[in-house]
């Protein structure tokens, strides 16, 4: 299958606060959307992986996905080095996104960061037809992506564009409970340790973040992106 959009996100719950609602956007226009996560978020305080898994396809149905994948790479031990960015060129080829989203450049977790620039160097190195990668024993073809951007997550990172989300923004945050052994959530009554993102302020958090960027192009709702290449525009009177 060839998606047109290909998140790679480090843990399960990464894609849907940070760009779930430029998911829906484009999947409600017909496009093919997909979100491989790089670890099974298996340190994480509370829940479990197993736990995890379960939420994820939760919120995978609720965005209407076309396909979600875990790679089970180590939770906080993954690196940047050849034998992780030959796994992610292997899937690269495999769907061959226009588009690939991933985690910002540097952030709280060192694993969005660490996944943001494994992400920057596959995506390049997955153009370079001397690399060679096979699927189920035949030959993949080179392939690079139209496009790639990476969200922004819980540091303050200025945007280098903004995408209108308004409409989606209620499916963005059912996508997020579906964590509820993540976030705030009355159903979810395990004796566990409460954390930054568990309490019930943290949802404030992400949609006052999003009403900030909403703000600069006259939408209630926005999610931004920073791209290392320079972007072009076709019509300056046709800017948001």
């Amino acid at each position: 299958m060839k998606l047109d959009i290909l998140v790679f996100a480090a843990h399960p719950d990464d894609a849907e606060l940070a760009c779930s609602g430029t998911l829906l956007k484009y999947k409600a226009e017909g496009k093919k959307v997909g979100i491989i996560d790089l670890t099974r978020g298996e340190l994480g305080t509370r829940g479990s992986a197993e736990l995890r898994k379960e939420e994820a396809a939760a919120a995978a149905q609720i965005l209407g996905l076309d396909i979600r994948e875990n790679l089970c790479m180590r939770d906080g031990f993954f690196r940047n080095d050849e034998e992780h960015q030959m796994h992610i060129i292997q899937k690269i080829r495999q769907y061959q996104p226009e588009i690939i989203l991933a985690n910002a450049l540097h952030d709280r977790h060192p694993d969005h960061g660490r996944a943001g620039a494994l992400l920057t160097d596959a995506s390049f190195l997955s153009g370079l037809p001397k690399i060679q990668t096979s699927l189920n024993g035949e030959s993949q073809q080179a392939w690079r992506p139209r496009l790639f951007l990476q969200f922004i997550q819980d540091a303050y990172i200025e945007p280098d564009i903004v995408i209108d989300v308004s409409g989606f923004w209620d499916t963005k945050v059912k996508s997020i409970q579906a964590y509820k052994s993540q976030f705030f959530s009355a159903d979810y009554t395990k004796d566990e340790q409460q954390t930054y993102i568990s309490s019930p302020q943290f949802m404030h958090v992400i949609e006052g973040r999003a009403r900030e960027f909403g703000k600069h192009i006259g939408a209630a709702f926005a999610e931004g992106y920073t791209s290392k290449k320079l972007l072009g525009v076709d019509d300056l009177f046709n800017l948001r």
